[in-house]
């Protein structure tokens, strides 16, 4: 198996499947390895999963949810090693247990939107920073429920994919308002809600999510407003950072950027959030305080 073989299926499901994550498109790149790349032995399968998972980290995509999702996935599969005598009934459960897991990710952005539609209320003011594909289906639901409420969304510089996530709403008829990334210590005094997704949550119940999210947090708790995280379970990292410095760097750069040596003048793509700044995480595993996560994580992985 070749690494240039593994970057293809995965930038290309990227490629095809318009609203997938990179972690979800991790997973699917994992199952087709297992599938489509046959061998003797469960020491075999292991190395090829671990080649397959190192090559998706150098695909000049977001490594977080890559990681913590293709963890969870391995940790989830292997339960299958010791309980069969042949490999091949091994291979198949392992299989079998991959779908499994992909179905459960594949629903748990729904549950999600569905836990917190009771949160967003007739006439209320939302924040949101960046494109979260679980916060927009969340604002979706609660317009085909008939609520009426306004959104302002961050331009969420270097990418402007806030851009994208302005037109999306507007789109579906939902009234949204693009600002700019340094007017939100202006509009929160307005807000009722800041709800924004994250890129991963660590041990502590901090999360890691786009630029300017721990600007926000700070501002929305100067001025009481609750911070609502809408977030899957697969992307709980086994991670406790104290502060920026302790974010690892791949999640913060690309794997170009990293390529290249020097970081000083490098600005990061994502920021840590500390769970002070946090009021509830909605996940598909249920509304959680950032408390909870570490429990949560325990129970993922005995």
């Amino acid at each position: 198996m070749k690494k240039e073989e593994v970057q293809e299926i995965f930038l290309k499901i990227l490629r095809e499947e318009e609203d997938v994550s990179a972690g979800v498109a991790a997973i699917k790149t994992l199952l087709t390895v297992i599938e489509n790349y046959k061998v003797a032995t469960v020491r075999e399968l292991d190395h090829n999963l671990q080649l397959a998972v190192e090559a998706m980290r150098h695909c000049n995509q977001p490594v977080t949810a890559i990681s913590s999702g293709c963890e969870l996935f391995m940790r989830f599969i292997t339960f299958a090693k010791l309980d069969v005598k042949s490999f091949e009934e091994c291979e198949q459960i392992m299989l079998q247990r991959g779908r499994i897991f992909l179905d459960t990710l594949l629903e748990a952005r729904g549950k999600v939107a569905k836990q917190a539609l009771p949160f967003i209320s007739d006439g209320c003011k939302i924040l949101t920073h960046s494109r979260s594909r679980v916060v927009l289906q969340a604002m979706l639901e609660a317009a085909k429920a008939n609520k009426r409420f306004e959104v302002f969304v961050t331009m969420s510089c270097p990418d402007n994919s806030g851009v994208r996530m302005h037109k999306e709403l507007v789109a579906a008829g939902i009234e949204a308002t693009l600002i700019l990334d340094s007017a939100v210590g202006y509009i929160m005094e307005q807000m009722d809600i800041v709800m924004i997704g994250a890129e991963g949550v660590t041990e502590s119940g901090g999360i890691i999510n786009k630029v300017g999210t721990y600007c926000l947090g700070m501002a929305a708790l100067e001025l009481k407003k609750p911070v609502y995280v809408l977030t899957e379970s697969f992307k709980f990292s086994r991670i406790y950072p104290l502060n920026q410095r302790d974010v690892p760097n791949e999640f913060k750069y690309l794997s170009n950027v990293l390529s290249s040596g020097d970081l000083s003048k490098q600005h990061p793509l994502v920021d840590y959030t500390p769970p002070a700044y946090i009021t509830l995480l909605f996940t598909d595993l249920g509304i959680l305080t950032p408390s909870a996560v570490s429990d949560e994580l325990i129970k993922l992985y005995l």
